[in-house]
């Protein structure tokens, strides 16, 4: 592997052949392995889950990450409200999933122990900190007896160190305040698990460098921790307490990868799209969880001609990003299920005026503040529905960090061909977990924009592309072409203001109509995974793509008639969509939320329709799948 590129945000990366490990005959080989890491939310999870995501990267594993915020702000430390964890999934084939049990489970305190424990598979590695189990964090955390002292552990491998202890030894020598030294104790504990899976620690110096330049004794403090965790897991391998375990390289597509989060791709293909409509890309947005890594993004990207603009509240930036596409920029903005819906009246004047706008959504778990830092699909009737009047408008799904980046370029295509707002939904797992991502070039993706002919003699700002429907999009300043445009009814040819019956039912039909035309330029649908006909299609949209595609590939090589079916576009629907699923004889819809995709489908007139629910704020594990369609194939086969 040629290393081309390692800063604080990516890693760029040339997949060429990779030397095999070194022989370590005492380690254990393993094709994956899933670590979890929690604690306290001030003790650095998500930093140390990025440089362990980073270092695996920079050795050839295939990775599949979920940080796991918690809701709180800033709940009372030691309080299993303040955990926050990190789990990856990294091994030497390709990886869809963050897998579905922990096989080893970092806690640097008694709360992180009380609300992980339960996800560890039985048998799996426990590390514990055993210098934050004090009675008082013991008693936070909801524990009669601690928890070292039952047999609450009892089904588990465990090591204990003091790590808080070790730590301040480490760095005892470097001047830091005791404080500030406790705060390097994420750094011993991955160093610790380095050495556990055979890391290396090169990349993570180099942040470490990076990062604290001007305060070069907090990175060398950091780098004394992590070097002291690697060197403890030396002297257990030297005790035969335990040997440690290798991972090769992943087969992976040749070419230049980085590690993304749904947030990154997101932003650069807005970018890109922008680019490929030779548009000014305007992004108006205001702060919520989780959507706001996709303006932190797009912000940095001045020098390619982004505008960003953060908005006083959520309706202000909807009605600046759709000011910018009248002004004939494409005109974005982006939040969350509560956000959107203050900017619906917005977007229903985008669909009245008939301009392109595009609107992302990072789901999150609801109603209202719901858990904000969970992740969930129930968004999906919101943007179907979720508008005033008849204004429908195409919504798309993200399936992957990675493919982010390609559903924004076909949103903003729709918008601008159809003259629409377009709806893109992500969610909280899709905009912050990471994956590898093979580095798009953009000039392999056809260019697009408006087709119209403008005659200044006979213009008429309403009148339609044959194919398309879509109106002229006229800037202003152009001469000539002046006229009334607003969110009242509007006669189908002048746009002047029109009340009257037969031209509102003549309008609302046409927006209809253009909208359904959408569905000639979308790709027939065809399985992800599987054959055009079987037992059961599993139908899926968004995030469930992962925990999908590794349920059909195990159910498979079962010999098993199951085959996945993963929707982008969610409105209007594939031409062939019907089609190809009455070639099966059950459909099975896994959705984060209570079956709203189910429900859309069974308005199509659809009877073999079976969902599959979870809204618990945690994404969908492979066995859940697994088990669900075991059931159906039971009773259909009887």
């Amino acid at each position: 592997m040629t290393i081309v590129k390692n800063d604080d945000k990516i890693i760029l990366i040339i997949k060429t052949k990779v030397p095999a490990l070194l022989d370590k005959t005492k380690r254990q080989p393993l094709e994956t392995v899933v670590v979890r890491i929690a604690g306290d939310s001030g003790d650095g999870i998500q930093v140390t889950g990025s440089q362990l995501s980073l270092a695996n990267a920079m050795q050839g594993s295939d990775l599949a990450t979920f940080p796991d915020y918690p809701s709180e702000v800033r709940a009372p430390v030691g309080t299993t409200y303040g955990v926050s964890a990190f789990q990856i999934h990294f091994g030497g084939r390709d990886i869809k999933t963050i897998g579905d049990e922990p096989d080893v489970l970092i806690a640097l305190n008694p709360a992180a122990l009380k609300t992980n424990l339960e996800r560890l598979r039985t048998g799996g590695l426990v590390i514990i900190d055993t210098g934050a189990f004090t009675s008082r964090n013991i008693e936070k955390a909801g524990y009669e007896i601690s928890p070292l002292e039952d047999k609450t552990l009892d089904a588990y491998k465990l090591i204990k160190t003091d790590i808080s202890k070790q730590t301040l030894a480490a760095v005892a020598d470097i001047g830091l305040s005791r404080k500030d030294s406790l705060r390097c104790k994420n750094f011993y504990a991955l160093g610790l698990v380095y050495w556990l899976f055979d890391r290396q620690r090169e990349s993570t110096y180099a942040w470490l460098q990076k990062k604290f330049a001007v305060h070069k004794n907090v990175a060398n403090a950091n780098i004394a921790a992590l070097d002291a965790g690697h060197a403890f897991g030396e002297t257990l391998e030297a005790s035969s307490d335990l040997a440690g375990y290798s991972i090769g390289p992943a087969q992976m597509e040749n070419g230049l990868y980085r590690l993304v989060t749904g947030a990154q791709t997101m932003a650069w293909g807005l970018a890109a799209a922008a680019e490929l409509c030779d548009r000014k890309l305007v992004f108006a947005s205001y702060p919520i969880t989780p959507a706001t890594p996709i303006l932190h993004e797009l912000a940095t990207l001045k020098d390619l001609g982004v505008v960003t603009f953060q908005a006083e509240d959520e309706i202000a930036a909807a009605c600046a990003a759709l000011g910018a596409s009248f002004a004939g920029a494409l005109g974005v903005t982006s939040s969350s299920g509560p956000g959107i819906a203050l900017k619906q009246e917005t977007i229903s004047l985008a669909v009245s005026v008939e301009l392109p706008m595009v609107i992302v959504n990072t789901q999150r778990a609801g109603p209202s503040t719901g858990m904000p830092t969970k992740t969930e699909q129930s968004d999906l009737y919101q943007a179907a529905f979720g508008r005033h009047g008849e204004s429908p408008l195409p919504v798309l799904a993200a399936r992957s960090p990675a493919d982010c980046f390609d559903v924004a370029i076909e949103a903003s295509r729709i918008a601008i061909e159809y003259m629409t707002p377009v709806i893109v939904l992500s969610d909280g797992f899709i905009g912050n977990a990471s994956e590898p991502w093979l580095i798009a070039d953009v000039n392999d993706y056809p260019r697009f924009g408006h087709e119209q002919i403008i005659i200044p003699e006979a213009f008429a700002p309403f009148k339609r592309h044959p194919k398309t429907l879509a109106r002229q999009w006229v800037t202003p300043g152009m001469e000539g072409l002046e006229h009334v445009l607003g969110g009242l009814e509007k006669d189908h040819v002048t746009g002047a203001i029109a009340y009257d019956p037969e031209n509102h039912q003549k309008m609302t039909d046409i927006r209809a109509q253009k909208i359904a035309g959408i569905s000639r330029t979308i790709p027939d649908l065809e399985p992800d995974q599987g054959d055009t006909t079987g037992d059961i299609a599993i139908v899926g949209w968004g995030s469930t793509y992962g925990p999908i595609s590794r349920a059909v590939t195990n159910l498979r090589n079962d010999g098993k008639a199951v085959s996945h079916v993963h929707l982008r576009h969610l409105f209007p629907f594939a031409d062939n969509q019907d089609e190809l699923l009455d070639n099966f004889r059950i459909i099975l819809v896994p959705e984060l939320n209570a079956g709203q995709l189910l429900m859309m489908i069974k308005a199509t007139g659809r009877q073999n329709l079976q969902g599959l629910s979870k809204v618990s704020g945690q994404p969908f594990m492979v066995r859940e799948i697994e088990a669900a369609v075991d059931k159906i194939l039971e009773k259909i086969n009887d």
